[in-house]
């Protein structure tokens, strides 16, 4: 099996360095290196084969969601930002930038190992929490959905949410961390509470408020 190499970005050499100790513990990494900032990351994966960065927001001399830019525009590696929750107003722009991935820093690691792979894999993996701060600093707040949330968990709606953007069953569960037949199980039961017929009912419901 070739091993998925990957890079680690981050001024905080305690986390770098602890990073690379439990990724290199997986079968299915090699850590090429580690960086202190952004610019020694772009370089990195300008000269060298890498296949996913990991990258810390804030960083000296150039910041994660910078080296995210140059590094989607540039080379063929996938960046993945690792971040802490007061790094808020760097979700929107690391994701415009072309960040494949966006996770707290504070996940289990076989959480990170997932994303890596996932990431590695042609997906996008961003937490919930992510997703919901992504959600606030677009402006949307709860009032502003038009379905009926009394009937529907906040993981209904998000699932909703991700089927009204057109992702399948595999998208969705790889992006929320959960199994396919799980993600099968939210959607029967939200056909059900809405009285809707098939998928694409669910998604016009969730886009318009309305069920025919």
């Amino acid at each position: 099996m070739e091993k998925i190499k990957v890079i680690i970005a981050d001024d905080n050499s305690f986390i770098r360095e602890g990073m690379k100790i439990i990724l290199s513990t997986y079968e299915e990494f090699e850590v090429l290196g580690t960086c202190n900032d952004g610019r020694e990351a772009v370089q990195y994966c300008q000269t060298e084969e890498v296949d996913v960065a990991l990258l810390d927001v804030r960083m000296p001399i150039m910041n994660g969601v910078e080296a995210t830019k140059l590094i989607s525009e540039q080379t063929k590696t996938k960046p993945l930002i690792l971040t802490t929750f007061d790094d808020d107003e760097y979700i929107i722009e690391a994701v415009k930038n072309g960040a494949k991935g966006y996770l707290l820093k504070n996940n289990e690691p076989d959480r990170i190992k997932a994303a890596i792979i996932s990431v590695h894999n042609g997906n996008t993996v961003m937490q919930d929490i992510v997703l919901d701060k992504i959600k606030m600093s677009l402006g949307e707040k709860k009032d502003e959905v038009k379905i009926d949330t009394s009937l529907f968990t906040e993981k209904e709606i998000s699932i909703m949410a991700l089927i009204a953007k057109g992702l399948s069953n595999k998208e969705i569960a790889k992006q929320l961390f959960m199994s396919e037949g799980t993600i099968a199980n939210y959607i029967s039961t939200i056909l059900s509470k809405g009285n809707l017929g098939h998928r694409t009912k669910i998604a016009i419901y969730y886009l318009t408020g309305k069920i025919d």
